[in-house]
């Protein structure tokens, strides 16, 4: 149990990857962990980020707070993702800096890496290019604060870290499908098949892109020791870099839930970038590895989907 922190702060603690890194935060730190969200403290109204710290005293802070979603829901509301990344990340971030927070952990999705990127991506690459079209606006406005990061660094010494966690799938993720990543996607129309006994499903895009996919609950284990032990404004991925095409996922996910009927592929909707894995050397490097295999997470994933949903819990 680690001592150094006496309380932790966790924006966005209600949504997805929240409800992963809570759990491993109390389990590895003998601070109180206190967890908020929108309802709590709205992050776009100017202000909030100043009361939130003034009210809750922490000396470190985990921020997840995000406008997130899948390729459809960025490309409909691409004004909104870019506005509501670029305002909450700026204003928490100066008012850290102002409050005197010792040290600052945040996220940002491997979208932002360059759409020509090769693969494996490592960290290097960055700056290369501008990243896939159809996500840019978040991506860029999540991209935005390692400039920040480093910069307050520069000036003020402000220690403040950005990890980079590959396509992340897992429990409480979010399965509307008009804003849903890929697998959350696929587990509940898929799911709904089975139940309803439909001769076939239909899955976006060609199939062929490759992934790199980890798990939710593997990248929140990793969290207590970068909050600990690293301190530098470069970025780490966190993932497993492992290649697995959408059909294979696909296939992989059919089974997983139970349905037996085929899958159409609509080949009209957008593939995006047609290869992205992560290079984890530096990731290795460090002494970290995320190790649960895909059939595993996504039985737990479509066990916890069943039940939530049975239970209204789940994001529909």
């Amino acid at each position: 149990m680690h001592s150094q922190f006496k309380r932790i702060l966790v924006t966005g603690a209600t949504g997805f990857l929240g409800h992963h890194i809570v759990p491993a935060l109390r389990a590895s730190f003998k601070a109180e962990i206190i967890g908020v969200g929108r309802k709590d403290y709205d992050l776009l109204v100017g202000g909030q980020a100043e009361a939130m710290l003034a009210a809750i005293k922490p000396d470190a802070i985990i921020h997840l707070a995000a406008r997130v979603g899948g390729i459809i829901a960025n490309e409909k509301y691409p004004a909104e993702f870019f506005y509501q990344n670029v305002t909450i990340n700026t204003a928490l971030f100066h008012a850290a800096y102002k409050a005197g927070i010792k040290k600052l952990l945040t996220l940002m999705g491997g979208c932002s890496y360059p759409a020509k990127a090769s693969s494996p991506i490592g960290e290097d690459q960055m700056w290369n290019g501008f990243p896939q079209s159809e996500s840019a606006s978040y991506s860029v406005a999540k991209k935005i604060i390692l400039v920040q990061s480093a910069t307050y660094r520069q000036q003020y010494g402000f220690n403040s870290i950005v990890l980079v966690p590959g396509n992340v799938y897992g429990e409480w993720d979010n399965f509307n499908l008009e804003s849903a990543h890929v697998i959350p996607a696929l587990i509940r129309r898929y799911a709904e098949a089975a139940e309803q006994n439909l001769p076939e499903v239909t899955a976006f895009g060609t199939g062929r892109p490759t992934r790199d996919f980890v798990y939710a609950g593997d990248v929140a284990a990793t969290i207590p020791w970068f909050l600990t032990n690293y301190d530098n404004s470069e970025p780490v991925n966190i993932s497993t870099g492992t290649r697995i095409t959408i059909r294979e996922l696909a296939e992989t996910v059919k089974k997983a839930t139970g349905y037996k009927g085929r899958i159409v592929w609509d080949e009209s909707k957008p593939d995006g970038q047609m290869d992205k894995i992560f290079d984890v050397t530096r990731l290795y490097g460090l002494g970290l590895r995320c190790q649960t295999k895909l059939d595993q997470g996504l039985a737990r994933t479509v066990k916890w989907f069943l039940q939530a949903r049975q239970e209204g819990t789940v994001r529909l």
